[in-house]
């Protein structure tokens, strides 16, 4: 290889990528790629590729699984696209297309209905579940493609009941809209996750870049899957099937991929109960291989954050007992079966890690049977003694093991109450 004789002036990068050096050469300055004469033939298509479809600064502007996150969700909005044609050559052959006796009033009506329950769902499950998509993305990411693949597959069998096709449709709607709220709001906080510059805009925008490449290939894909499955149930069903498995197993791969270095609440208890077991604690890609992604409806204790303050104590003797001994920004309670947290507005993110701990080893003690002998006031009284304890230590472990404790992703409810009185 000829050696460089000039002089070098500058040297610059772009990102972690492409180096460069200035050099002055025979009274003129050259700009030359760093470790070789030229830049290879495929570098450039490598990098116009890179700048349509990465977010600028890639790698180091994103989380560092940013890669395996978005290849899983490739994968699966390419066998979603497939799915999605199914379902609507479906849809289409049940409100009387290429049917002469269909009339195009029945099918306008079917499809106004379709649409007008879809809206009322997608306003009901927004209210209900909205304040629960920030705390678990994962879970009801997971959910909104498992609930679109049963929404499709209605829409894939409605035709075949033609008494029923109305019903079934707007049912089918009505979870396409759910899968709208609560894939698109999981989808944002999984944005502000991966932002490592305040780049959450690059970062929405290439991904839709992405996912319109996605769901081009997957038209052409189409283009020549609808002649085959055209009056062939069998062919139809088993292809869905297929592109189903597809896209519910690249769905878990993408979700659990995904390594949030902030506690919810399922992160938070799996690194507490570890550090209560033997003093480790557990780093954020640890955690969140055991972190759950299925929405669980198995009965536990529930935690209820930020309540108002007769829902913490009931009586002038329970609020004597919430608050002695008791010199903290919030108070805890058990009521009705529940841990109830009331906060007091100068409560910082720190105390709010802290009372949490406490619920969680509450919830715990209260389902263990040895437990049943104590008072609730005791126990609350205990976890006091405890976190005092434990807590700054367990602190101080889990930012040195790389968690944010700037800011949490725990459920609060708005209240903040602002007790007057203490007793000792």
């Amino acid at each position: 290889m000829e050696k460089d004789r000039g002089v070098v002036l500058a040297t610059e990068r772009y990102g972690s990528a492409e180096y460069w050096k200035y050099l002055a050469k025979d009274g003129a300055i050259q700009r030359r790629r760093d470790g070789s004469e030229g830049a290879p033939k495929g570098n450039s298509v490598i990098g116009v590729f890179k700048s349509v479809f990465l977010p600028q600064g890639y790698p180091e502007s994103v989380s560092d699984d940013y890669l395996q996150y978005q290849f899983w969700d490739t994968v699966q909005a390419f066998s979603s696209s497939l799915s999605g044609t199914l379902a609507t050559q479906a849809s289409l052959k049940g409100v009387g297309v290429g049917n002469q006796e269909a009339t195009v009033a029945a099918a306008t009506v079917t499809w106004l209905l379709r649409d007008g329950t879809g809206m009322l769902g997608r306003i009901l499950f927004a209210w209900q579940k909205g304040s629960k998509l920030d705390s678990d993305a994962k879970k009801w990411r997971l959910f909104a493609d498992v609930l679109n693949d049963i929404a499709m597959f209605m829409e894939i069998l409605a035709p075949y009941f033609p008494a029923c096709f109305t019903l079934i449709v707007c049912s089918a709607g009505v979870f396409k809209s759910i899968v709208g709220v609560a894939g698109g709001a999981t989808r944002a906080a999984l944005t502000v996750h991966q932002a490592r510059r305040d780049n959450m805009a690059d970062i929405s925008a290439k991904d839709g870049s992405q996912e319109t490449l996605v769901n081009l290939a997957g038209l052409l894909v189409s283009l020549i899957l609808i002649p085959l499955v055209t009056d062939n149930p069998i062919l139809t069903l088993s292809l869905f099937f297929l592109f189903t498995i597809l896209h519910l197993f690249a769905n878990y791969k993408a979700v659990r991929s995904v390594v949030m270095e902030t506690f919810n609440e399922a992160r938070l208890s799996i690194v507490l109960h570890q550090y209560l077991s033997d003093k480790r604690i557990l780093t954020p890609f640890e955690a969140n291989q055991r972190e759950p992604v299925f929405l669980e409806f198995r009965k536990i204790v529930p935690i209820r954050l930020g309540v108002r303050l007769q829902d913490v104590v009931q009586s002038p003797e329970e609020l004597h007992l919430a608050l002695k001994e008791n010199n903290r920004p919030y108070l805890l309670g058990i009521q009705n079966g529940s841990v109830c947290v009331c906060l007091g507005p100068e409560a910082t993110v720190q105390d709010e890690i802290k009372v949490m701990c406490q619920a969680l080893w509450l919830r715990s003690m209260l389902s263990c049977p040895t437990s049943q002998q104590q008072s609730h006031w005791e126990m609350v009284h205990e976890s006091h003694k405890l976190m005092d304890m434990v807590f700054s230590p367990f602190l101080k472990g889990v930012e040195a093991a790389g968690w944010d404790i700037k800011r949490t992703l725990l459920d609060w409810d708005e209240w903040r109450v602002e007790w007057k009185t203490k007793s000792n």
